[in-house]
C-alpha cells in the first residue's frame, strides 16, 4: 500500500513538472514559424552537412543569431566606427542617434516574428542591435558607391580579404535582418548624395554584389519596389526569370537523365545568353543552358538560397529546382568537362570530381517536387523528345560508332571488310551466274 501511495506521488510531482513546462517560453522555436513573418531561420542540420562554413559568418554578424562571438570582434569595432562617421556627416540636417531609436523601436515586436528562433536579448539591446548593423550595412553602401568618403587606412577598402568575406557575410541566411529595418534606416539617412544620385536600397545592394554574378544595368533596374524580407531574399529575386512563372504541372514528370545520355539521345546542348542563369530552355532537341559560372561565391549562394526556400514556404523555389535539375545533369566528371566545353559551365571550383559532389549533395538533402517547379516543363519536352524514334536511334548509333576517333576506325574498317567480303562474294558467283545468262541468250537466238 505504501509503494502505491509513493508511487503516485511521484506521478504527481511528473504532473506538476510537466504543466510549469507548458507554461514556459520556448527557448529555441519562434511561435511564430510557420507563418509568413518568420523568415530569417537557422539552417536545417542536414543543410549544414552539405557544406559547414557556407552558412555561418567568417568575419562580420549581423543581426541576433551570431552576436557577440569573439572571432567576429574585429567588424564590431568598425561598426561603431562606422556608425559615428554616418552621424557625423548627417549632423546638420539629419536623425541623431536617439532619432533612429525612435524610428526602429515601434517594431520590436514584427522584428522578432521574423526570426524563427526565439531572441533572448531585451527590447533596447535588440533595437540597438537593428541600429548599429542596419547603419553599418548603410554606410557601407554608401562608401563603396563613392556616396560618403572612406578613410585611407579603412581596414574594408584596403585590405582585399576583408572586404570579400564581408560580401559573403551579408548573403548568409542566418546573418540577416528585416528588410523593412533597412529600408526605414536608409530613407531617413538623409545623406546629401553627390550629383542628385538618387538610387534606391535596393539598386544600392544588388549593384554592389553585381560582381558576383554580372548583368547588365539595366536587368538590375528591374527589381523596382520589389518586397523582399532580406538582403538574401532581395539578391536571390534579382535572378527569378519571367519567363519562367512556376505553375502546378503533372506531378509525375519524369527525372531527366544524365548529359552523357542526353547527348547519347541526340539532344545538343548549347550556351545561352539570358539575364540569369535559371532561364533554361528546351527547343527542338536543343538544351539551352546559360554560362555559369562555379567557384565558391555561386556555390555559397545556391546553398543560402536554397536553405531560406525550404525554410520558407512563402516563396518560388527556383533556385531548389535549378540546383536540383543540374545535379540531375551531372552525375559523372566527364558531364562537367562536357559542359565546360560547350562553354555552359566555367569550373572554378574545384576538380570536375568536386563539382560533381556538390550538386549531388544538393540534390539529396532538398526537398523538390520536380514536376512543381519552374522547369517540370524543360523536363517533360526532354522527355518525351528522348521517346521520339528515328533521331535517337540514329543518335545512338552515331554515339556508339562514331563518338571516338578509335570507334570510327573501327566502324570504318568494319564497313569496308564488309565491302570487301561482299565484292569477293560477286565475283565468285558471276561466272556461273553470268554465264548461264549468256547461255539462255544464245540458245533464244
Amino acid at each position: 500500500m505504501e509503494e502505491i501511495v509513493e508511487t503516485d506521488h511521484h506521478y504527481l510531482i511528473t504532473i506538476k513538472e510537466m504543466e510549469e513546462k507548458i507554461k514556459e517560453t520556448p527557448k529555441l522555436l519562434n511561435q511564430t514559424v510557420g507563418k509568413e513573418s518568420c523568415c530569417i531561420f537557422r539552417v536545417p542540420q542536414h543543410l549544414v552537412q552539405i557544406n559547414q562554413k557556407a552558412y555561418h559568418p567568417r568575419i562580420v554578424s549581423i543581426g541576433p543569431y551570431h552576436h557577440g562571438k569573439p572571432d567576429l570582434s574585429i567588424i564590431e569595432e568598425l561598426k561603431w566606427t562606422y556608425l559615428g562617421e554616418l552621424l557625423a556627416r548627417t549632423a546638420q540636417n539629419g536623425l541623431k542617434l536617439d532619432g533612429y531609436f525612435e524610428l526602429i523601436a515601434p517594431m520590436e515586436n514584427k522584428i522578432r516574428d521574423c526570426y524563427s528562433e526565439y531572441i533572448p536579448f531585451s527590447g533596447s539591446d535588440l533595437i540597438k542591435m537593428m541600429v548599429l548593423d542596419g547603419l553599418f550595412i548603410i554606410e557601407l553602401l554608401f562608401k563603396w558607391a563613392d556616396l560618403a568618403p572612406h578613410a585611407q587606412g579603412d581596414p574594408i577598402f584596403n585590405m582585399a580579404w576583408i572586404a570579400t568575406f564581408i560580401d559573403r557575410d551579408l548573403l548568409r541566411l542566418e546573418n540577416q535582418i528585416p528588410f523593412f529595418v533597412l529600408q526605414t534606416l536608409f530613407e531617413n539617412t538623409r545623406v546629401m548624395r553627390s550629383g542628385g544620385d538618387d538610387r534606391s536600397l535596393r539598386l544600392l545592394f544588388v549593384s554592389f554584389f553585381n560582381y558576383l554574378m554580372p548583368r547588365p544595368v539595366e536587368v538590375l533596374k528591374r527589381i523596382g519596389n520589389v518586397e523582399a524580407k532580406h538582403l538574401l531574399d532581395l539578391f536571390r529575386l534579382t535572378f527569378i526569370p519571367t519567363s519562367h512563372p512556376q505553375k502546378p504541372r503533372n506531378k509525375d514528370v519524369q527525372l531527366i537523365p544524365s548529359v552523357e545520355k542526353l547527348n547519347a539521345a541526340g539532344i545538343k546542348f548549347k550556351a545561352a545568353k539570358c539575364d540569369t542563369f535559371l532561364d533554361i530552355i528546351f527547343h527542338n532537341g536543343v538544351l539551352k543552358i546559360p554560362k555559369i559560372k562555379i567557384d565558391d561565391a555561386t556555390t555559397l549562394l545556391f546553398l543560402n538560397c536554397v536553405a531560406f526556400e525550404q525554410c520558407y514556404g512563402y516563396c518560388p523555389n527556383h533556385m531548389t529546382a535549378y540546383t536540383t535539375f543540374m545535379s540531375l545533369l551531372i552525375k559523372n566528371p566527364s558531364d562537367v568537362g562536357f559542359l565546360c566545353d560547350k562553354e555552359v559551365m566555367e569550373n572554378y571550383f574545384g576538380t570536375e570530381k568536386e563539382v560533381v559532389q556538390f550538386f549531388d549533395n544538393m540534390g539529396k538533402e532538398v526537398v523538390c517536387s520536380f514536376g512543381e517547379n519552374y522547369l517540370s516543363k524543360v523536363a517533360e519536352d526532354v522527355n518525351q523528345y528522348r521517346r521520339k524514334g528515328w533521331h535517337v536511334q540514329w543518335a545512338g548509333f552515331k554515339h556508339t560508332y562514331f563518338n571516338t576517333t578509335w570507334t570510327f576506325i573501327s566502324a570504318l574498317a568494319a564497313f569496308i571488310l564488309l565491302l570487301l567480303t561482299m565484292i569477293q562474294a560477286f565475283f565468285a558467283v558471276y561466272p556461273y551466274v553470268g554465264g548461264k545468262s549468256i547461255g539462255r541468250m544464245v540458245e533464244n537466238i
